[in-house]
């Protein structure tokens, strides 16, 4: 039997860790499988760190990235230089992750091509298709192009039905990020970054921040930091560290309500490995992220999540999150509950990770064995289709 050709499609950090285990998966079943990796370059600096890390070498990068482009931009570019990849590669299958629009521009080409998309993290939904945005529409419209869905939770499977996603399609996988961020994190890790390697986590109750969302900027965002920095100036005992992310709005806002408090430590972004250590050293972390919400759960953290909604409620329903908004006296309420109730932390930190237990990955390549005739497919009710 010939090798069925897989492309692996990915462009940002969140998706080379996400896909990561995905790859080594796939070439454990090189006698299988012929697996290839197109990178687009949407993000370009925090990529790369992530493919050194995991030992990943693109056949492919499109490096689409340019100073001030457009989410049109980003989509024209990723689909023209899918389009020349799939006429000379011609996979079989196409991979991709998410919520990007990396992901659905090279979901879009591969089905202009009559080619079979798979959908990591699939299912998704938030309700508001401009929160997050453009995430909440391009995971909805992947979804409706891809042909398998790999849905890390049921919640996320009763998404897809309820779209009319055929059930032979969907299974449930739980997320890749947790296959990851286990392969990483060490006990012995040593931060290289000052401020962090002279930091006492044993004495002080760190708080880990990480804020950028489209939909929290401007006045939102000051109204978090207005609530964080009021924490910061009651309790001596806390240290709040905030890896700034790029965009120049978020950081002005950032350094004018937060750069001048004391045990307020603003930093440079984090490469993914002293990130990863830093929430598992931490005592809690404030986000509006979506896959913080799903690694922290697996290190025992408490998330208190910074946005109006989820799309990832499994989370909420679990116990290991908890959305507080974006208004400053719920900011800071939540936060101060947190610190003043030992209790209410352990219920946190004890919650069942809804996301599963680090074999995603591995589930994925099975059902792709299944599919194309190599093995048998483990459907969503943990049986065989």
């Amino acid at each position: 039997m010939s090798k069925k050709k897989v492309l692996v499609i990915f462009g940002t950090r969140p998706e080379a860790i996400k896909m990561a285990p995905v790859v080594k998966a796939l070439e454990k079943e090189a006698v299988f499988f012929e697996t290839r990796i197109l990178v687009t370059g949407q993000h370009r600096e925090m990529l790369d760190q992530v493919l050194d890390i995991f030992q990943l070498r693109p056949d492919y990068d499109l490096d689409i990235m340019l100073r001030a482009q457009s989410i049109g931009d980003i989509t024209r570019r990723v689909m023209e230089g899918v389009e020349k990849i799939l006429k000379s590669f011609s996979p079989d299958i196409l991979l991709v992750h998410g919520d990007t629009t990396t992901s659905f521009a090279a979901a879009l080409t591969g089905f202009y091509h009559k080619i079979p998309v798979g959908h990591v993290e699939a299912g998704l939904r938030s309700r508001n298709r401009y929160s997050p945005f453009p995430e909440e529409m391009n995971r909805t419209l992947t979804g409706q192009l891809a042909d398998l869905h790999f849905a890390p939770t049921k919640g996320n499977e009763k998404n897809l039905i309820n779209e009319n996603i055929d059930r032979e399609r969907i299974f449930v996988t739980g997320n890749t990020v947790i296959d990851a961020l286990l392969s990483v994190v060490d006990s012995k890790f040593d931060f290289q970054e000052p401020e962090l390697r002279k930091m006492d986590f044993t004495r002080r109750r760190v708080i880990l921040l990480t804020a950028h969302r489209r939909e929290n900027s401007g006045a939102p965002m000051e109204r978090i930091f207005r609530g964080i920095r009021r924490i910061a100036e009651e309790y001596e005992d806390v240290t709040v560290v905030y890896p700034m992310h790029l965009n120049p709005e978020v950081r002005a806002v950032a350094k004018r309500v937060l750069g001048e408090v004391d045990r307020v430590l603003l930093i440079e972004p984090l490469g993914y490995l002293p990130f990863a250590h830093l929430m598992q050293r931490c005592f809690m972390i404030l986000t509006d992220s979506g896959g913080i919400q799903e690694e922290a759960p697996a290190l025992g953290k408490p998330v208190l999540v910074l946005r109006e909604e989820t799309e990832r409620p499994e989370a909420v329903a679990a116990g290991t999150v908890k959305v507080v908004g974006t208004e400053e006296d719920k900011v800071y309420l939540a936060i101060k509950s947190l610190l003043d109730n030992p209790l209410e932390v352990l219920e946190m930190t004890r919650a069942i990770n809804p996301y599963g237990e680090g074999r995603s990955a591995e589930k994925i390549v099975e059902i792709l064995k299944g599919r194309f005739g190599t093995g048998k497919t483990k459907g969503t009710k943990g049986g065989e289709k």
